[in-house]
């Protein structure tokens, strides 16, 4: 019989800071107790010599409920973060070809789409043609898309923190954020140790006994969380656990990424991301506060590096003269398990598919507030890792299919990137099926379990239709009488969108609203 830990589990070391280190370490803090008297103690080692990955500036709208569970407000966050709104992705060229005829972009807000209490669900009518054949769902079932469009924020300054009449997350400074955690996690009672991990010992069991660092000596404890990056020094290099590689599906595995300024100080905000589709790959433009960050993700297999370097600068333009890109490779996939023994791997050192709608920060909250909830205080860690690896490879596979849903839709045949991405083999049975069954109905909730997913059944409706999928419903007089319903309902939609221009600041001028309160409260 396993022997559990004589007295529980009472400290936990977070080798590896970052965001997703950091977030851990606050989520614990909070859950935990962390700093009360025989509470478990929670010490976080991370090296100086090692800097941040921030290959992902953006955020999903649960960081909200992330940030106000661990205690950060808003003004805070907006102003310590170089923070501004995000209220969706607007995707560039991903259906067909530059210049070729039909839309050019499509969007995913973080809206859900409108349905007043007692009203028809307005997807069905819409694939009926109740708003009109030009308009896009996106457009026609919510106002987002023409706030965002004109780049007014998602709030007013009189709404309370993280709250708006349209949802939204985050742009932000992904070092800057981890600052911020850091300073916050150790606010609350965490223990911060600057040392380089030179080698992982085990223990006769086979679990992690100790982590030997250069600067201070051997670290012990009774749980280890990794957050050593795509390194993996516990969960890979020490106790080897398998990694499960997607590059046959997604196909971009490395990034070169740059920080561009604005030409004038008061130029607007995009109040979403810019995904544009390139050659063999796509570019991410985000707007913060005091820069824009501008990278491009591609495939190794079907571009060069020097040839991914000049659609980067070919996309900014003239501001990227003299700036120098940082490369970054990608090692695309998931643990099969991420817990393993005494160790739990949280953030890239359990996987990583891509930027693509912001899953990277996604899955550390998800994992953080996992490890947090199901804490094993007892020591007892089989029960524990078994329903955190069922969770956590479950959201993984969702988030392929969902991703994938991305790219094997588009029409465009101007080069192999797409028609290699487009092609059935690289699509995975289960989004297959899907594809299917939503040849002939809709979306539906029941089509995903809340708990496994990462984005909501809508999410996957502004994607599906942004990309032009074709659902033939089997509808008739009967089985939608409310046609002249949904259509004043999609009418009241753009009148209300009207009002919401005039009743929205700019985004700018919100984030600097934001920004001088936060000042205010540390002055």
């Amino acid at each position: 019989m396993k022997t559990l830990p004589k007295n529980g589990v009472k400290q936990v070391l977070i080798v590896g800071g970052g965001t997703a280190g950091w977030l851990t370490a606050c989520f614990l803090a909070k859950q935990l107790g962390v700093g009360a008297e025989g509470a478990v103690q929670v010490t976080l080692v991370e090296s100086k010599e090692i800097g941040i990955i921030g290959v992902g500036e953006g955020t999903f709208p649960s960081i909200r409920g992330t940030l106000a569970t661990i205690g950060i407000d808003e003004a805070r966050f907006i102003r310590e973060c170089n923070g501004t709104f995000k209220q969706g992705i607007r995707f560039n060229d991903w259906v067909r070809e530059p210049g070729a005829p039909g839309a050019d972009h499509y969007f995913h807000p973080f809206s859900l789409p409108s349905q007043r209490p007692g009203g028809p669900e307005l997807l069905p009518y819409w694939l009926q043609g109740a708003a009109g054949k030009e308009v896009g769902f996106a457009a026609a079932a919510t106002m987002q898309k023409r706030v965002a469009d004109a780049s007014h924020a998602p709030k007013r300054a009189s709404d309370a923190d993280f709250m708006g009449p349209l949802n939204y997350a985050y742009h932000f400074d992904a070092g800057k954020f981890a600052a911020l955690l850091s300073t916050h996690a150790q606010s609350l009672g965490v223990k911060h140790v600057q040392a380089t991990v030179e080698r992982v010992a085990l223990d006769e069991d086979g679990a992690i006994g100790a982590v030997h660092t250069k600067e201070a000596g051997v670290l012990t404890a009774d749980l280890y969380i990794d957050c050593t990056g795509f390194r993996a020094a516990l969960i890979g290099e020490a106790l080897g656990t398998s990694f499960h590689n997607i590059n046959d599906v997604l196909f971009v595995d490395r990034a070169l990424a740059m920080q561009v300024p604005y030409d004038r100080p008061d130029a607007p905000i995009a109040s979403y991301t810019i995904a544009s589709a390139h050659e063999a790959g796509w570019t991410w433009d985000i707007g913060l506060h005091e820069r824009r960050g501008i990278g491009y993700v591609y495939s190794s297999r079907h571009t060069d590096d020097a040839r991914a370097e000049q659609v980067l600068r070919n996309y900014i333009g003239k501001q990227a003269d003299g700036l120098n890109p940082r490369q970054l490779k990608l090692n695309v996939g998931y643990r099969e398990q991420h817990w393993v023994k005494n160790c739990v791997a949280v953030g890239l050192s359990g996987g990583f598919l891509e930027p693509l709608e912001s899953s990277g920060i996604g899955l550390i909250e998800t994992a953080a507030y996992l490890v947090s909830y199901l804490f094993p205080h007892d020591g007892d860690f089989a029960p524990v890792a078994k329903t955190f690896n069922e969770m956590m490879k479950a959201r993984y596979e969702r988030i392929v299919d969902f991703v994938k849903l991305h790219y094997c839709l588009t029409q465009r045949k101007d080069n192999q990137f797409w028609i290699d991405n487009a092609d059935m083999a690289s699509v995975p049975q289960s989004l297959q099926d899907k594809l299917a069954m939503w040849r002939q109905r809709a979306p539906h909730r029941m089509d995903f379990v809340v708990d496994y997913e990462m984005y909501p059944p809508s999410s996957w409706q502004y994607v599906l239709y942004g990309m032009e999928y074709q659902t033939g419903l089997y509808a008739n007089a009967k089985t939608l009488p409310r046609m002249e319903e949904a259509r004043h309902e999609f009418a009241m939609i753009q009148q209300m969108s009207q009002r919401a221009l005039a009743d929205l600041p700019s985004h700018r001028a919100m984030v600097e609203h934001l920004a001088r309160r936060g000042e205010r409260k540390t002055a």
